[in-house]
């Protein structure tokens, strides 16, 4: 009797609790609530489709077109890395101190006219809105969204400031050269104190008082298809200094420039738009913001209210995807499944469930075990039943309902990890647990015999012609279960809390249906899991 009121204290501790009733779908638990599906499900694909009146139109534009454009823009580099190589003679790879004087006076005006030239002979219309902001004014630009290769117009627009690149790419011939001359702040891969390194100096030119050119800066850190803005990192928003964002836009009835991660090719891209007659494109840049002391104190904070800004005048949602999503994106294509699947929108599940890209990676490993035979790389409830090895029943169904938030009788890899997070992992403890073990243990001789592990399951699960010898065999070493083998399997396993404390419930149910003074009356239970409560006693047990 007193493991019926054991049961009933450590269920009510369990997140969708008290659901006993098959029928009905389980209440969300609060902390639940939150995760609200994203507005836009995947802003890394972009698929532009070309009708046979177009792709014949590209053909005898591109006749035409395409080799000239092509001649201007290497005319036009090789007059850039000419200038630049002038401007950056002398100069150390790493600049310590801003390049001054005539190389300055005269190699940047120059190298200004050739970026514009070098766009307007690919094609581009630019529109420019708003006034630019000084150095003093504003050290840091940031532009939004990022979507193409071709977004170094902004940095065009906005007079050649320093931007922040990979160190690799002063490395290649021609660009990097032409790169060197705008005095980036380099960033290395290789060095573990890269990223604050990069945060000093980012610090050290923005509060430089004008010294050093402005910075500028895509927040987002990785392309996406303008659909919404994604988090912004922090990096341009860490020294608390007036920042002045800038708007991008591509008014074209054919998208031919968006570069992301499922989609053209660079050099596709650089085809399809340089055979265009032209290509607009609408570079706004917005007033200056001015962050208040609690934004100087917190870059997160600052970032947010900034991208709040620029997500208003798009009119565009904003999401919590970032860089690492892309990166689960690649996995999941690894793992045969559709590279849509890895999107989870890292920073929200991150930040809410104190999970890190490893964490998440290790489980869509676990959800391509279960959904790599399913079309469209997502789990149904067959699934479900055959990766824990049971059959569909009433109280399966409302484990699945728990995990579906969306209720469209699937759970996407998203859904997964929530679901674990949320509902399997704080219903694994280590009390419940032991509790669960005790409910099984029967005879209470310290092991689970398959017919204890059986018995319970069929009530559990409410089928009474239920096969479990391979999940017994699975969890067991032997003929019988220990502690230690239930433990071990149930931490590997979250996804079985659900089923352990379903059980229960049940035992709840039935205590409360007793009479009171059944319910009250104490009784003697020795407890095998831990060795330290083998006192026969009832001064360590809970009697409601």
């Amino acid at each position: 009797m007193n493991r019926c009121a054991d049961a009933r204290a450590v269920a009510a501790t369990v997140p969708g609790a008290g659901v006993g009733n098959a029928g009905l779908r389980p209440p969300m638990v609060p902390r639940q609530a939150s995760f609200f599906p994203p507005p836009v499900p995947n802003p890394f694909v972009q698929q532009t489709r070309l009708g046979v009146a177009r792709r014949i139109q590209i053909f005898f534009l591109g006749i035409i077109l395409l080799p000239i454009r092509v001649l201007l823009v290497a005319l036009i580099l090789l007059l850039a890395w000419l200038l630049a190589a002038i401007s950056t003679a002398c100069c150390p790879e790493k600049l310590t101190h801003p390049i001054t004087g005539w190389k300055r006076k005269i190699t940047h005006p120059v190298l200004k006219f050739l970026g514009h030239a070098m766009f307007f002979s690919m094609g581009f219309v630019v529109t420019v809105k708003g006034k630019i902001a000084t150095p003093l004014e504003a050290p840091i630009f940031v532009v939004a969204p990022h979507s193409t290769f071709f977004d170094g117009i902004a940095c065009v627009a906005a007079g050649l400031p320093s931007i922040v690149s990979r160190n690799e790419n002063v490395q290649v011939p021609l660009i990097g050269r032409i790169l060197r001359a705008l005095q980036p702040v380099l960033v290395s891969r290789v060095d573990p104190d890269s990223r604050k390194n990069t945060i000093n100096e980012i610090i050290r030119r923005a509060t430089s008082g004008g010294e050093w050119p402005q910075i500028l800066v895509f927040p987002e850190g990785t392309c996406t298809n303008r659909s919404c803005l994604i988090t912004f990192k922090p990096g341009a928003f860490i020294p608390g200094v007036p920042v002045q964002p800038i708007l991008l836009r591509y008014p074209n009835k054919l998208d031919t420039v968006t570069w992301t991660w499922q989609g053209y090719t660079f050099i596709q891209l650089c085809v399809l738009t340089w055979c265009q007659p032209f290509t607009r494109v609408e570079v706004e840049f917005m007033p200056v913001q001015v962050p208040s002391d609690e934004e100087r104190s917190d870059p997160v904070l600052f970032a947010s209210t900034i991208r709040n800004v620029m997500a208003e005048a798009l009119k565009i949602p904003v999401t919590d995807h970032t860089y690492e999503d892309c990166r689960l994106m690649i996995s999941a294509g690894q793992l045969t499944l559709p590279m849509e699947a890895g999107l989870v929108e890292f920073t929200k599940i991150s930040r809410k469930l104190k999970l890190d890209w490893d964490g998440i990676r290790k489980h869509l490993d676990e959800y391509a075990a279960i959904a790599s035979s399913s079309k469209g790389g997502r789990i149904g409830i067959e699934e479900f039943a055959e990766y824990l090895k049971l059959p569909v029943s009433d109280v399966l169904r409302q484990l699945f309902a728990l995990f579906d938030r969306n209720h469209d009788g699937s759970i996407d890899f998203r859904e997964y990890v929530i679901g674990l997070a949320v509902l399997c992992n704080p219903a694994n403890t280590e009390e419940i647990i032991q509790v669960a073990f005790k409910l099984f243990d029967v005879d209470e001789d310290g092991f689970i015999t398959e017919e204890e592990f059986s018995t319970i399951l069929q009530a559990s699960l409410g089928v009474p012609d239920l096969d479990v010898s391979g999940l017994f065999k699975e969890i067991a070493q032997g003929d019988s279960i220990s502690y230690e083998e239930f433990k071990s399997f149930a931490l590997k396993h979250p996804e079985y809390a659900k089923i352990f404390t379903t059980y229960l419930d049940l035992q709840t149910c039935h205590v409360f249906s007793l009479p009171e003074e059944v319910q009250a009356t104490p009784s003697v239970v020795s407890n095998k899991v831990s060795p330290e409560s083998h006192e026969e006693s009832t001064s360590d047990k809970k009697v409601d």
